[in-house]
């Protein structure tokens, strides 16, 4: 089967780098498999994987443009693509709006966001990473929904016998408690959680000397160096580093002695079988246990919060897990096995490919194709329409520009 993995975008992200090192598993098994994309970061990792790539023509938009679609349309039909995997839901309505209607491409798209946009096609089968979103998917009408926990590659992600090198990297002392989050950088629920963080800092007992490393990069990068400058002069130590983008964070992950974060962040951190703390959103953070356990592996790793501020809560967990650092082994272990049994790249690839030759077996009939996008179509344009109205609304309340 020829196979053509869509991304939005070639950055340092969990389903980016995922999709490419599930394409290389299926390559192996005898596939041949194109990455198709804008370049970025990740050209690299694709490269070292041997899969080869093709950049996208016109930059992508929302929604997709007339000649971004033509694009993908001569590649598809120039390449003789048997299935399309695309990865969010641009890509999928770029492939949906273009191979899929005009010449009946199959489409399989994966979700991995904490919540699938109502406008991505009823009709086209996908992947979400857990049972809530299955159930949900399921609620709306989709008929074919599949779910793969969003896979970690947990050979190169493994606990390593000799931290000092990776401590020493990031200038941490053998007494200093290191947090680490490793996380793009944006301007959505994700920095709500890293200036929380960073305040926690503040309000953790200084005995416990505490650094905290933030590991990314992202267009809140400047918002979030301010508030670090600003902890560390009223700590008089460089408590809150910014370490930038790290192609491969694994070094970040060793250092670790606790490790913030949700998704596939907080996985890695379970795979290096280190403690965890889940990060949400509207002020959440939770230690992740074997009791709290199920409910992660229905909800993406991922939670919701009251709306209070996050930081005295996680400031406690903290002060708790280091406290009680004799749990550290039997909290790590319980990670690492979790991560062994329910989320390794080899148990990904091979439900994926089974998913694919089913979805490649079943092609939708024109009728349904058209049905499928023209609805999704009419419900994207009266988002668009409600969020410019709600925009424009706000400029003429608000004599300044507002950010999106």
């Amino acid at each position: 089967m020829r196979i053509l993995i869509s991304l939005y975008r070639l950055s340092i992200g969990g389903s980016h780098i995922n999709a490419i090192e599930i394409g290389s598993l299926i390559k192996q098994r005898g596939h041949d498999v194109i990455v198709y994309s804008p370049d970025g970061p990740l050209r690299e990792r694709v490269a070292e994987l041997g899969l080869e790539y093709v950049p996208t023509g016109p930059a992508r938009r929302y929604p997709p443009s007339v000649a971004s679609v033509r694009h993908l349309n001569a590649l598809v039909r120039e390449r003789q693509i048997d299935l399309i995997h695309a990865y969010e839901w641009s890509p999928t309505l770029e492939a949906a709006y273009g191979p899929h209607l005009s010449m009946g491409t199959p489409v399989l798209s994966t979700v991995y966001a904490t919540e699938v946009p109502p406008f991505v096609p009823r009709n086209l089968p996908m992947i979400v990473g857990y049972t809530n979103e299955l159930d949900i998917e399921r609620g709306r009408g989709r008929k074919r929904v599949y779910t793969v926990v969003c896979p970690v590659d947990t050979e190169a992600n493994a606990p390593v016998a000799d931290r000092s090198p990776a401590r020493k990297r990031f200038g941490l002392r053998d007494d200093d408690l290191a947090a680490v989050v490793v996380s793009r950088l944006s301007h959505e629920l994700k920095r709500e959680g890293l200036l929380s963080a960073i305040t926690a800092v503040g309000l953790v007992d200084p005995a416990l000397n505490l650094r905290l490393l933030i590991v990314g990069g992202g267009p809140c990068r400047e918002e979030l160096q301010d508030a670090a400058d600003a902890m560390n002069a009223r700590l008089g130590r460089e408590a809150v580093t910014l370490t930038g983008p790290l192609l491969d964070p694994r070094e970040a992950y060793a250092a670790a002695d606790i490790v913030l974060g949700m998704g596939t962040s907080a996985q890695k951190g379970m795979a290096f079988a280190k403690p965890v703390v889940i990060q949400g959103e509207r002020g959440y953070w939770e230690a992740l246990t074997p009791e709290s356990m199920p409910k992660y592996l229905h909800h993406n790793f991922y939670g919701l919060g009251d709306g209070s501020d996050g930081a005295p809560r996680l400031a406690a967990i903290i002060g708790e897990l280091a406290r009680d650092r004799g749990r550290w082994p039997e909290l790590g272990e319980f990670g690492r096995k979790t991560a062994l049994a329910v989320f390794s790249n080899e148990a990904a690839a091979d439900r994926v490919m089974e998913i694919c030759d089913d979805v490649a077996a079943r092609p939708e009939s024109s009728g349904r194709r058209a049905a499928g996008v023209l609805r999704a179509s009419g419900l994207f344009a009266g988002i668009r329409v409600v969020d410019f109205g709600r925009r424009a609304g706000a400029r003429l309340r608000h004599p300044m520009p507002i950010r999106g």
